[in-house]
């Protein structure tokens, strides 16, 4: 069952603006044992949600990697997003209708914090493993350097230190798609939907890749042309689960990430992670190329690098399931050491 957070207090945003509180929408899978060394926080990407044993079922579950029966695992919905927590569809207590275009630009810092604020009131004092992959890897590398001495094992998928002007570009692309939709400029919940779909269809470009294509949308008889179809049905399939502004939001938030902003650059800003570091890269993403995660490797002191070999692009972070939890229990064998604890605290 997703359980809802409330910060009922003004909630300071990296730009300078405000909230009047949030709420984040979570679900926990497991029990924390006494001493709180069985605490798994998963970080979602984009489009996700809390509801991880749906979307990442090939490593979240009984006998996976993340197993409740070992661990207590809890996920988040991120702050700007669409399934429960405080987005541009909440309501904005200033005028009682939605945000929609008024709600404020928030940062991966600003999404962070927020988890943060979630951590606390869950009375967790240590994540004993931060994963994230894509946008939550993004999360997961800024959690680490906000809270160094809360964070002891991290694992970094398939992301990066700073947003690149690649994934930037990918990015404006799809918002100027949004923008492009006549309906866009409404304040209505439906506004930029064709827009959405677009988006969703050139966003599907840098999660695959050619090769990608080519095994998976070859035509059976002549004529057919099954990656038209697959395009639309993925960009149907996401409106149909999300909005335009919360995309709209979530893909700035993306291009905010850069860990050594005002902290003296990347290099020093890595150099202050003190968890023991995973660094995944997929061989075939173009999205977040392996030359990515090496950076990160390279800047962390206590880190290592494994680089997966996938015929799937960026969204092999999603479906390679065996071969991520083949290179991280290699790095963390306590995944699969670690006895079940009944000791329940919450």
């Amino acid at each position: 069952m997703t359980n809802i957070f409330k910060y009922e207090h003004e909630f300071r945003l990296e730009s300078g603006t405000s909230l009047p509180g949030f709420q984040l929408a979570y679900r926990t899978y497991g029990s924390l044992n006494q001493d709180q060394s069985n605490v798994i926080w998963i970080c979602h990407a984009l489009t996700g949600n809390a509801e991880v044993a749906d979307w990442w079922s090939c490593v979240v579950g009984s006998g996976k990697l993340f197993d409740p029966d070992k661990h207590f695992i809890v996920c988040a919905n991120i702050l700007g997003s669409a399934y429960g927590s405080t987005g541009p569809l909440s309501a904005n207590p200033a005028t009682g209708m939605s945000f929609f275009h008024d709600f404020p630009e928030v940062t991966v810092r600003d999404i962070v914090k927020a988890q943060v604020a979630l951590r606390k009131f869950l009375n967790i004092d240590s994540i004993r493993v931060l994963i994230g992959g894509s946008l939550g890897g993004q999360q997961a590398l800024e959690w680490a350097i906000q809270e160094d001495n809360v964070v002891q094992n991290l694992i970094l998928v398939a992301t990066n230190a700073v947003h690149s002007p690649w994934g930037i570009a990918f990015n404006e692309s799809q918002r100027m798609a949004i923008k492009a939709d006549r309906t866009w400029e409404n304040y209505s919940s439906d506004a930029g939907q064709k827009g959405l779909k677009a988006a969703r269809a050139i966003a599907l470009l840098s999660y695959r890749n050619y090769k990608t294509y080519q095994a998976t949308q070859q035509p059976q008889k002549e004529g057919d042309k099954p990656a038209v179809s697959y395009q639309n049905y993925q960009g149907d399939k996401l409106v149909a689960r999300f909005n335009a502004f919360s995309y709209w939001h979530l893909s700035k938030a993306m291009d905010s990430h850069d860990v050594g902003r005002g902290r003296g650059g990347l290099e020093k800003a890595l150099s202050t992670v003190k968890a023991k570091t995973l660094s995944i890269a997929i061989n075939s993403d173009i999205l977040f190329p392996p030359e990515e995660s090496k950076v990160t490797a390279q800047g962390i002191k206590n880190a290592a690098y494994e680089e997966i070999d996938s015929l799937y692009g960026h969204d092999g972070f999603l479906l390679e399931g065996e071969k991520l939890t083949e290179v991280t229990t290699k790095h963390f064998p306590f995944l699969i050491n670690q006895q079940k604890q009944h000791e329940q605290i919450i």
